[in-house]
């Protein structure tokens, strides 16, 4: 359960028990006061605490094994389940590294191993610890209320506080767990406070009746929390347990977390596929739905990649593992959903920053309600207290901590199950505002696969020959260009090419059979050839362009030799994805290193304004321009993009894109549909418009009931209500969420079914 970074050793365990934000508070400030422990996170939808630990202790050592105890002594202190989290092995949290090999050895698969963590987590309310005292504290209230009508007067009053005494005991533990760690104000303490002041001031039925209360609104928190995982949990479920694999004894069935790259698995019609791969035989419909959120299955052949979860449907198919368990689609959608939840929100930090102030206010106020009118006025002091007790009942803001952070883990978990992604609650509070959406054009607003439409000898040269010497010059390349330049040359004998180098955003040079080439744009190759390209080629760049072509120059030194065109298609859905945009308020603009007549073509067809002939810098300074007049979301597929994903307030990687796009990106939309981008705001918009409720909700609340408690109103079991029943309030209307539907021209959040 450890792991190396530069800080220390990393811990991670798994826990349950936590049903809100304040327990993942309590824990890590329980936890961040054990000597040799730094930089504690504690996940609550994903039940995971991670903490580093001093740098000067030994990983293996006597100390870090008794930092390792006292955690965990002082979790179950407080009330919660711990063990070692089976997942955190190098490479595994926040220092994880996708781009690294993985130690495939003990194939720590994520999308598994959240299934066979002990603890509480799957089992029904009733055989939980918490729902055992709801039972129990209900059981001891029922026997307290025959005993008070069927036996002598008095006894009634003396079983109403033994079954108090006996329900508050658990609660009264976690109590003083946590005041010995520094946490006076904890719902657990201020119930215990409540519920022992209201037996001496007499109200032994009433506080019994609030345990039960207190204890059956943790249960309904607990359900509550349980089905805002659920959405996790179903994606972890996706990847199946066993996989059939090809050996040289025929086939075997083996775990499908061992599985590592390079092995060869069969799936057959209605199977799930075990693993990202690619298909070596076979062609067969292939259902992605549980994956991308994709409606229709895709037809998929020999070459064709997978993703692990997807259905094969009607034939079997042959496929090569190209993704261990541990960083198969699945795995790392989980990880980064859970992930997440370190990104918080600038609402969810202000309101953390709120409730720190808001709960000892409560308090004092309770204070002084129940002491200031009994000695300025000589009010009754049994009446006061009792107010006053109450009011501590209505001091504690879980309702309120829980508002921000219940809607962001929903809008992320319906987000991963519709195929977009998205890194945080920062990012989904950005996505919500922004005004302007910037698009790379190859591979983003089209197909990204263009195909050579001429070839225009400059100097009497063969075609043919010419195309060869280009595809050798791009043969390292993986820029959609060369890749076509590659494809037309296709069967021919390329010669060998050395010295390759990449000039960024301008093109490609290397030594080609002896000559040095270079293969560039025109803007650039007009400046390396030797007194211009002349007029009459700049004539011909411009016609080519005038059609909606893209232009590369081929050079030798600074002589052009060849122009070669390209087209790339328009993606069918960018224009009324486009338009969509336009309809929300969202300005969408082409942000592209083609040539200005190419880019007009695009930007007049699918409706968006355009900055052509751009550099990665200049696309950088075009994002900052437009991040000063309103929020910007970048979307991009390319190497080159990167930079622009990071400056950009969101930066939305497309599912086809390189690995660098979308380790830069806050965003990804795997289905690869411009289409996505609007649905992915008009999420981040539903959540947000979530968020606002369950701030009202949970403050309006509050507010009621703390004046109707002071006016006396109200009373204990009320107060309870007022804070467990705000609690179950929010974490259900965030559940709403998970409901959600892209509405497409309009987002919306579609009630639960009656």
């Amino acid at each position: 359960m450890s792991g190396t970074t530069a800080g220390g050793a990393r811990r991670e365990w798994a826990l349950s028990g936590m049903d809100c934000a304040a327990c993942a508070l309590k824990v890590t400030r329980a936890v961040e006061r054990i000597d040799g422990v730094e930089g504690v996170e504690v996940a609550l939808m994903a039940e995971r605490l991670s903490l580093l630990l001093a740098p000067a202790l030994d990983p293996g050592g006597s100390e870090a094994a008794r930092v390792s105890a006292e955690v965990e002594r002082q979790v179950r202190a407080l009330g919660y389940g711990i063990a070692p989290d089976a997942r955190g092995a190098p490479g595994t949290g926040q220092g994880h590294d996708h781009g690294h090999d993985h130690d495939h050895d003990h194939a720590p698969a994520p999308a598994v191993q959240l299934h066979d963590v002990p603890g509480e987590r799957g089992l029904p309310w009733h055989r939980t610890g918490k729902g055992r005292l709801v039972m129990l504290s209900g059981a001891l209230l029922a026997a307290a209320m025959l005993a008070d009508l069927g036996l002598p007067e008095g006894v009634g009053a003396w079983a109403y506080i033994l079954a108090c005494l006996i329900g508050l005991g658990p609660v009264a533990r976690r109590a003083w767990a946590a005041l010995v760690t520094g946490q006076p104000f904890t719902i657990e303490s201020l119930m215990t406070v409540a519920a022992v002041g209201a037996l001496f001031i007499g109200a032994a039925e009433e506080a019994a009746l609030v345990v039960f209360l207190f204890a059956v609104g943790e249960v309904l928190e607990g359900v509550a929390a349980g089905r805002a995982r659920d959405g996790i949990r179903a994606l972890t479920a996706l990847v199946p347990r066993s996989a059939l694999i090809e050996t040289d004894t025929g086939p075997r069935e083996v775990p499908a977390a061992t599985l590592t790259p390079g092995q060869r698995v069969l799936v057959r019609p209605g199977e799930r596929i075990p693993a990202d791969g690619a298909v070596l035989e076979g062609s067969a419909g292939v259902d992605e739905s549980p994956v991308t959120g994709e409606s229709l299955p895709r037809a998929r052949g020999p070459g064709d990649a997978v993703l692990a979860g997807s259905i094969v449907t009607d034939a079997a198919l042959r496929i090569e593992v190209t993704r261990g368990a541990a960083d198969n689609t699945i795995a790392r959608i989980v990880r980064l959903v859970e992930e997440a939840e370190a990104a918080r929100a600038p609402t969810e930090r202000f309101i953390d920053r709120f409730s720190r102030r808001y709960m000892p206010a409560v308090v004092a106020l309770a204070l002084a309600v129940a002491v200031l009118p009994p000695l300025l006025a000589g009010a009754p002091w049994e009446t006061w207290i009792y107010r006053g007790l109450a009011l501590l009942l209505i001091g504690c803001p879980c309702a309120l901590v829980i508002s921000v952070p219940a809607s962001i883990s929903a809008a992320l978990s319906t987000g991963a199950r519709h195929g977009l992604l998205m890194k945080g609650g920062t990012v989904i509070e950005a996505a919500a505002a922004i005004r302007h959406a910037a698009f790379d054009k190859t591979g983003t607003l089209t197909l990204g696969r263009p195909e050579v439409t001429r070839i225009l000898p400059l100097t009497g040269e063969d075609p043919e020959r010419l195309i060869a010497l280009a595809a050798a010059l791009e043969a390292g390349s993986s820029h959609p260009l060369a890749q076509a330049v590659l494809r037309r040359a296709a069967g021919a004998v390329l010669p060998q090419a050395t010295g390759a180098r990449v000039l960024p955003g301008k093109g490609m040079t290397a030594r080609v059979a002896g000559r040095d080439l270079t293969i560039a744009s025109p803007r650039h190759a007009e400046a390396a050839a030797a007194g211009g390209l002349g007029p009459q080629t700049l004539g011909l760049i411009a016609a080519e362009e005038a059609q909606g072509q893209t232009v590369a120059v081929l050079l030798e030194g600074a002589r052009a030799l060849a122009l070669i065109a390209f087209r790339d298609t328009p993606r069918a859905d960018a224009a009324p994805a486009l338009a969509r945009l336009r309809a929300m308020g969202i300005t969408p603009v082409i942000l592209t290193g083609d040539n200005p007549r190419a880019a007009a073509a695009l930007a007049d067809e699918v409706g968006a304004g355009f900055r052509a002939g751009m550099l990665p810098g200049d696309k950088l300074d075009a994002i900052a321009q437009l991040a000063a007049e309103g929020g910007v979301m970048m979307v991009g597929d390319g190497i080159n993009d990167a930079p622009a994903l990071k400056r950009a307030n969101v930066g939305v990687a497309m599912g086809s894109g390189t690995e660098v796009a979308l380790e830069s990106a806050d965003a990804a939309v795997l289905r690869d549909r411009v289409g996505d981008i609007a649905a992915l705001v008009a999420l981040a918009r539903a959540a947000m418009g979530n968020i606002r409720q369950n701030i009202a909700i949970a403050l309006g609340l509050k507010a009621v009931f703390l004046v109707t408690t002071v006016l006396g109103i109200t009373g204990l079991w009320i107060a309870v209500l007022a804070d467990t029943g705000a609690t179950v309030l929010v974490t259900l209307n965030a559940l709403r969420l998970m409901r959600w539907r892209d509405g497409g021209a309009q987002s919306r959040v579609r009630p639960p079914a009656s």
